[in-house]
This record gives structure tokens, sequence and C-alpha cells, in this order.
């Protein structure tokens, strides 16, 4: 079994290793487009799990063939928002699939907050749990 030692974000692909270098991001994104995978770039400052709509940075590249072009946009995405989480995912928009085949974060915030359990007891005996986001303790664009 796996645990999160660390506390960092263990959302996506790669979530436990080490943060991907830009060769690493080019790999991947290379395994994408030979796939015929259109490539989005997202961030958000709520990686709340249940937060699956992220931001996108521009527009998804389906029609971007060059892995050059497509980290361009993420440093670009990096620069912009420094201290976001930005992930990379790739849509097979073939009919009856049109689905994202492969996701993993680029980028993370130099703190992250973290999450707490909240328990809620309810009628009877019954308890409720929640995950709340400690990144939304503050305001959008004040979290980091």
């Amino acid at each position: 079994m796996m645990t999160n030692t660390n506390q960092r974000l263990t959302q996506g692909q790669f979530s436990f290793l080490p943060d991907l270098s830009d060769a690493q991001i080019t790999k991947q994104l290379e395994y994408a487009l030979k796939q015929g995978w259109a490539v989005g770039i997202e961030y958000t400052d709520d990686p709340h799990p249940r937060n699956t709509y992220w931001e996108m940075f521009g527009n998804p590249m389906f029609d971007l063939r060059d892995p050059a072009g497509i980290l361009m946009e993420i440093n670009n995405c990096r620069k912009t928002f420094a201290s976001h989480y930005i992930r990379v995912t790739a849509f097979d928009a073939t009919r009856g699939v049109e689905s994202p085949k492969m996701s993993y974060l680029v980028n993370r915030p130099k703190n992250e907050p973290g999450f707490g359990l909240v328990r809620q007891e309810v009628d009877g005996r019954s308890i409720r749990y929640t995950i709340h986001s400690y990144a939304t303790d503050k305001g959008e664009g004040e979290r980091y």
C-alpha cells in the first residue's frame, strides 16, 4: 500500500512520484500526440477532489502535433499562474470515446495546504463525512 507521507496532492497520473522534469513531460506529450489525443492545459487554486473542472489556459490543442509548442504553453501558464496547480490533460476525441485518457500535474504551489476530514453527526447515530480544502479558507486569489 502506498501512502502520501509528504502531504502532496495526489490527483492524476504520476502523483506519488517526484515532479516530472520538462524532458519527462515532453515524453508524455509525445506519447499523447502519437495516440492522436488533443492536449489541454488547466489550472486552479482549489484542487478539491470534486473540483473536476479547472480553468482552461487557452484552447485545447486539437491540431498541434509538436510537443515543444505544448511545453511552451505549459511554461507560459507556469509564469502566469506560478502559485497554482497546473495539469495537462490528453483528450481522445474519437467518436464514442470522447473522454480524457491522461491527466497529470506539471506545477504545484510552494505550500500545499491540504485537506481536512470533517465529521458531522446527523439523525440517529449516523455520521456523514466530507473533505474540507484548507485552500478555500482564504478568498480566490489570496490562497497561496
